[in-house]
């Protein structure tokens, strides 16, 4: 089965030269799964590349600042954002939970986020947002970014927070943002839910690098996710942003479906976009 490259791409055709180059871009969440993707491949759009974490980074290696950074600490986000010229916000909690973690990471350090983006004067900020803020929607609806959310939990409400923060933001004080409601990013789907909702790490890249490049991003939201048959967002309002996604979860489908070979349509995991974070919870 011949399957994308997980390998770093700069999204480039060899030889050519990388089409942006910034002083100083900021990747927080740089020791998660994706911002472990996005490390090496962002190197190419920048000459230093700022990655933050509350977690251990490793060694800094050459174009590299490495800063250990809680997001609910307002002072040290702050001094973060010093002399970034762009950010890729990846940071916070990542999963369905408890409240309290996903509030101060998600909620107060998107607040921190931005108002050190504001202070600092940085104008472009590229969100990681997520699939579940529209988790409750049923997958067999096609939906857009003008639809109303409809999160599937603490987590899909925080980020929804971050998009209408980010929101007040652009209004406010001009500080573009896209909105990155990412689907599945993994070497490959893992199941029949991610045949619609996959993304390529070739793909995240690509999409990242439009958001960053794009001539004017204004405030949009966008649909993460590869160029998959079954489709269940529509992302034609963002097309201003030039992603165009080359990869597909399609030579995967024969090897999912085998090894799940049919779906209880009365499980609200198979009803609705969300999946399993629809009914994970209370957790008092």
């Amino acid at each position: 089965m011949s399957t994308p490259s997980s390998t770093p791409s700069s999204g480039l055709a060899p030889g050519s030269v990388s089409p942006l180059r910034f002083g100083r871009l900021l990747l927080t969440g740089a020791a998660g799964g994706l911002g472990r993707e996005l490390r090496p491949r962002l190197k190419a759009y920048c000459k230093t590349l700022r990655l933050s974490d509350r977690a251990d980074l490793g060694a800094q290696q050459t174009g590299e600042e490495i800063r250990l950074v809680e997001l609910g600490d307002r002072a040290a986000v702050r001094s973060l954002l010093e002399g970034v010229d762009a950010a890729v916000h990846l940071g916070g909690v990542s999963l369905e939970g408890p409240f309290d973690p996903i509030c101060e990471a998600n909620i107060v350090g998107a607040y921190n986020l931005y108002e050190a983006a504001r202070v600092n004067g940085v104008k472009r900020i590229v969100f990681a947002s997520s699939n579940h803020v529209t988790g409750f929607y049923r997958q067999d609806e096609v939906i857009s970014p003008a639809d109303p959310m409809r999160p599937d939990g603490l987590y899909g409400i925080s980020k929804a927070f971050g998009e209408s923060l980010s929101r007040f933001y652009f209004d406010r004080y001009g500080i573009e943002t896209a909105c990155l409601r990412i689907g599945s990013s993994f070497t490959a789907p893992k199941d029949r839910r991610m045949l619609a909702t996959w993304m390529s790490y070739d793909d995240l890249e690509r999409l990242v690098v439009s958001c960053l490049t794009a001539p004017v991003v204004g405030h949009s939201v966008v649909y993460g996710v590869s160029a998959n048959r079954t489709v269940w967002w529509d992302n034609t309002s963002a097309r201003h942003l030039g992603y165009v996604p080359q990869d597909s979860s399609e030579p995967f489908r024969a090897e999912v479906e085998a090894r799940q070979p049919s779906v209880d349509v009365n499980d609200p995991v198979q009803i609705y976009q969300g999946g399993a974070f629809v009914r994970q919870g209370p957790f008092e």
